[in-house]
């Protein structure tokens, strides 16, 4: 499955509330006469797409790259490894991150049976409380990832089963890889 079809799917489990099926259909009615079947499925995709949950980009890399909303990272997750079509059963890396004015995460998933990836972003603006839904429960491996996460970003996940400091010690203050993280006594100022 190439990125594109990877992305036609994927919005398909996410409608647009606003668009009904029928008005896509008479829209693609109406434009049969003048476009090819190629073009109706691009008109189709468009129009169906939930924009505000879902965004997709390549960004200049080889990878697809989903950005979901924090409300819809567990159901967007969960549909990933267990839809036939996509099985991605493998979550290699979960990276915090600290974007300046958002903290986030970034999933890499690959299917061992497809041999296709994805990458996954989400991110909130709430830097003094910013919580997601663990993914722990889908794929296990996360369970350690995430709490790599909320030691040095601070991050929390919901319904994660052991959320403690994995490295850091509970007296530490900070998040060490926050962009806005200061310790006069550790830095190594050049």
């Amino acid at each position: 499955m190439n990125n594109s079809e990877l992305q036609e799917l994927i919005s398909s489990w996410f409608p647009n509330p606003e668009v009904t099926t029928s008005e896509v259909v008479k829209e693609n009615q109406e434009t049969s006469d003048l476009s090819t079947e190629k073009d109706e499925e691009k008109i189709t995709a468009k129009e169906v797409v939930n924009s505000g949950l879902l965004s997709f980009t390549e960004e200049g890399s080889e990878f697809l790259t989903i950005v979901v909303k924090p409300e819809h990272l567990h159901a967007l997750m969960n549909q990933l490894k267990s839809n036939p079509k996509t099985r991605f059963d493998y979550l290699y890396c979960l990276t915090g991150m600290d974007w300046g004015k958002e903290l986030g995460i970034v999933y890499h998933l690959e299917s061992t049976v497809y041999r296709h990836q994805l990458v996954v972003k989400v991110n909130t603006e709430d830097r003094e409380n910013p919580v997601f839904d663990s993914v722990c429960d889908i794929w296990k491996t996360a369970e350690f990832h995430e709490r790599e996460v909320f030691d040095f970003f601070g991050i929390k996940f919901n319904n994660h089963p052991n959320l403690k400091y994995l490295f850091l010690t509970e007296e530490w203050e900070g998040y060490p890889l926050r962009k806005d993280y200061v310790d006069e006594v550790n830095m190594v100022i050049k």
